[in-house]
């Protein structure tokens, strides 16, 4: 299944407004996942972003980092920096953001297997796993490519695999989900 990363930078980069990708992106069969990032806008338009998105996409919304919106999506991705940023300690730091948003869901960002097991004692709902191949958008991303798939297969957890990774791309379970950015809906080679 493809989970869609909706980066608002990238499409700041290609004039490309979020209302023409949700139409484009809604020509693509089952993309149950949608995952809003903006990094540099104000909580209000990052607001009117997920209003937007609603009114375009039915599927699961996730918002990145922000957790002031939670009320606003069906879930909360972090990134392993964001995350710690609850605490040091990763299972007290899970516990706290599960005490702000309840059952909705939880992604964690991760990067290898050490990454991957310390996730399996979480509660979590998926984790994130990449870079799979170098993108354009991630410059300081390690590419794990095949590592990658091998780890994988120590998560309990559902995985999305991200990091240039391309419609056409198989992969096998524990691999649910294939992380899509927002370059390749905007026509370039991948995100």
């Amino acid at each position: 299944m493809i989970y869609a990363l909706v980066d608002k930078e990238t499409l700041n980069q290609k004039g490309v407004s979020l209302k023409t990708l949700l139409q484009h992106i809604a020509s693509f069969p089952n993309i149950p996942l949608l995952q809003y990032r903006n990094k540099f806008a104000s909580l209000e338009e990052k607001k009117e972003d997920l209003e937007t998105i609603r009114k375009y996409y039915d599927g699961t919304l996730i918002i990145n980092d922000n957790i002031e919106l939670i009320a606003y999506t069906d879930g909360l991705h972090l990134g392993q920096e964001d995350i710690r940023k609850y605490s040091d300690d990763l299972q007290e730091a899970v516990n706290l953001v599960r005490k702000k948003i309840g059952t909705k869901l939880l992604g964690l960002s991760t990067h290898d297997k050490a990454e991957i097991l310390e996730a399996n004692t979480l509660d979590l709902n998926y984790i994130g796993l990449g870079a799979y191949r170098a993108t354009n958008t991630k410059s300081e991303a390690n590419v794990g490519g095949k590592s990658l798939l091998d780890a994988a297969q120590h998560s309990k957890h559902p995985v999305g695999i991200i990091g240039g990774v391309l419609i056409d791309d198989i992969f096998e379970a524990p691999i649910v989900y294939k992380v899509i950015g927002s370059g390749l809906y905007c026509g370039i080679d991948h995100s």
